[in-house]
C-alpha cells in the first residue's frame, strides 16, 4: 500500500513540479512589464499578420506527418510493419501527454503502438530513444552552425540569460531557488536508483533485460536498407523545424529582416525551453523574446517597444504551435483505433524478433 501511494505522489510531482514553473515563468514573463510595455506587447498581438503564423503552423504539421512516416525506418529493421496512421496517432497523442507530463510521451508512443500492432513496449521504445540520438545530433548541427555564424551574439544572449534580463527587477534568486531543486530531485533520482540496483536482483534483471530490448531498438537503423533515406527524412524535418520558427518573423513588420543568426539563436533557445517546463510553458516565449529584444532593441529609443514586440513574437511561436498540437492530439486521441485485431497486425519476421 505505501508503494504505491508512494508511485502516486511521484507522478504527482511529474506533473506539478514542471507545470507550476511554467507558470511561474509565465506570472513573470508578464509581470515584468510595465504598463506601457503591455500595451506595446497586446498592440503588437493584434496588429501581426497571421497569414505566416498559419503558414508556419501548416509547415509543422507537414514535419510531423514526415517524422511519422520515417519512424517506419526504425521498426522494420527489427521486423514489424505498421500503419501511417498508427504511427501518427500514436505520436500526436505522445506530444500532447509531453504537454502535461515532459517526456512522458516517449513512453506514450511505444504503448499506444502495442495497443494499434502489438509491437512490443521495450522494442519500439529503443527506436524513440534513437530517434532523439539523432535529434540530439541534428541540434547539434545547428548550435555548431550558430557558434560559427554568430559566437559573440550566442554568448551575449546566454549571459543575460543567466544573468537575468534588465526587465528582471531582481528576481534571479528565485530562479536559482529553481535550479537548485531541479539539481536536487536529479541527484535523488540517482542515488534511489542505484539503491534499487544493488539491493533488489528482480528490479536489476528487469532493467538489463529492458535495455537490451531497447538496444535493439536504438541499433536499429544500422540494420535498416535504407538509412540513407531516414536521414534524408531526418534532415527534411529539421529543416521544416526551422523554417516554420522563422516564418513567424515576418508576422511583425520590425523583425521582417531579423537576421539568420538572430533567428537561430532564436530557435536554440527555444528548443532549451521546451526542454525545460511542460510544453515550453513559460519558458519558451520568454526565451525567445529575449532574443526578439537583443536583435531589435537597437531599433527603438524606448526599451519597452523592443521589449513589447520581442515577448509578443515569443509568445505567439509557442501559442501558435501548442494549440495546433492540442488539436492535432485530441483529434489522434478520438481516430487512433481501440480495438486491436490480430488479422490487421502488419508484422512480418516475427519469429526472428
Amino acid at each position: 500500500m505505501a508503494k504505491s501511494s508512494n508511485k502516486k505522489i511521484i507522478s504527482v510531482i511529474k506533473v506539478v513540479f514542471p507545470l507550476a514553473i511554467g507558470i511561474y515563468l509565465t506570472w513573470h514573463f508578464y509581470n515584468a512589464m510595465d504598463a506601457a510595455t503591455k500595451d506595446i506587447f497586446f498592440k503588437a498581438i493584434r496588429e501581426a499578420n497571421y497569414f505566416w503564423i498559419l503558414l508556419s503552423m501548416a509547415l509543422g504539421f507537414c514535419s510531423h506527418l514526415i517524422r511519422a512516416y520515417r519512424w517506419r525506418y526504425m521498426l522494420e529493421p527489427i521486423g514489424y510493419k505498421t500503419k501511417f496512421w498508427h504511427r501518427y496517432h500514436a505520436m500526436m497523442i505522445g506530444y500532447l501527454v509531453n504537454l502535461l507530463i515532459p517526456r512522458a510521451g516517449e513512453a506514450t508512443r511505444p504503448a499506444l503502438l502495442y495497443q494499434t500492432d502489438r509491437i512490443p513496449f521495450s522494442k519500439s521504445f529503443g527506436t524513440i530513444i534513437a530517434e532523439r540520438m539523432f535529434d540530439l545530433v541534428m541540434l547539434g548541427i545547428i548550435f555548431l552552425a550558430t557558434i560559427i555564424l554568430s559566437f559573440d551574439d550566442l554568448i551575449a544572449v546566454k549571459d543575460i540569460i543567466v544573468e537575468g534580463a534588465p526587465e528582471d527587477g531582481g528576481q534571479s534568486e528565485s530562479k536559482q531557488w529553481i535550479l537548485n531543486i531541479i539539481i536536487s530531485v536529479v541527484v535523488g533520482g540517482i542515488l534511489l536508483f542505484a539503491l534499487l540496483w544493488v539491493k533488489i536482483e528482480k528490479f536489476r534483471n528487469k532493467i538489463t533485460e529492458f535495455v537490451k530490448d531497447v538496444m535493439n531498438g536504438v541499433f536499429a537503423i544500422l540494420k535498416s536498407k535504407n538509412p540513407f533515406q531516414f536521414i534524408f527524412y531526418t534532415i527534411m524535418v529539421w529543416a521544416l523545424y526551422l523554417l516554420f520558427f522563422g516564418i513567424c518573423f515576418k508576422a511583425f513588420e520590425q523583425t521582417q529582416d531579423f537576421p539568420i543568426n538572430g533567428v537561430l539563436i532564436g530557435f536554440i533557445a527555444g528548443t532549451f525551453g521546451l526542454m525545460f517546463t511542460s510544453g515550453g510553458i513559460g519558458a519558451y516565449p520568454y526565451l525567445v523574446g529575449i532574443v526578439v529584444i537583443y536583435f531589435i532593441g537597437d531599433q527603438f529609443e524606448a526599451k519597452e517597444q523592443a521589449e513589447g514586440i520581442g515577448k509578443a513574437l515569443g509568445m505567439i511561436i509557442w501559442l501558435s504551435q501548442t494549440i495546433m498540437m492540442i488539436v492535432l492530439g485530441l483529434l489522434s486521441l478520438v481516430l487512433l483505433p481501440r480495438n486491436y485485431k490480430k488479422e490487421d497486425n502488419d508484422k512480418v519476421g516475427a519469429n526472428q524478433a
